[in-house]
């Protein structure tokens, strides 16, 4: 039995149920939202973290605020792609945990979001709490006995 099923889920915290950083999928404020609308559909996620060139966390993007950015009266204007930068449309009020952060907050985040980004105390980003995540260790230890 691995250890954190072992754990009950109010002893788990961020840092047992994270992905790391280096496996997410991420974009930076400078790209073209070109590049991030290219990434949203490779990755098959609907919404990607958005860093800076210092690996700090500056919002998230999405795939509708794109969409919607290229929106004309008449017709999608395909050009503003390559015109417009993802800090001109990421959203910048993205909830974010700390590693020690723990289960029952998380969850709380959760609920109305997907994902939450992990960053440490100076915004540098660590990685991501996905919903997935969580959902996962509830139903495990509803079929785990003491």
């Amino acid at each position: 039995m691995s250890s954190i099923l072992k754990q009950k889920l109010t002893d788990l915290t961020v840092a047992d149920l994270m992905i790391p950083a280096e496996k997410v999928a991420h974009v930076q404020e400078g790209n073209l939202i070109e590049h991030a609308l290219l990434v949203l559909v490779e990755s098959g996620y609907s919404s990607v973290p958005v860093l800076d060139l210092d690996f700090k966390l500056r919002g998230t993007i999405a795939k509708t605020p794109i969409l919607k950015s290229i929106m004309g009266m008449e017709r999608f204007e395909m050009e503003k792609l390559a015109e417009t930068k993802v800090e001109e449309v990421m959203k910048k009020d993205q909830p974010t945990l700390l590693k020690d952060t723990n289960f029952l907050t998380s969850l709380k985040i959760v609920i109305d979001h997907a994902f939450a980004c992990v960053v440490d105390e100076q915004g540098y980003f660590l990685g991501i709490l996905t919903r997935r995540a969580i959902l996962k260790e509830v139903n495990k230890s509803m079929y785990v006995s003491d």
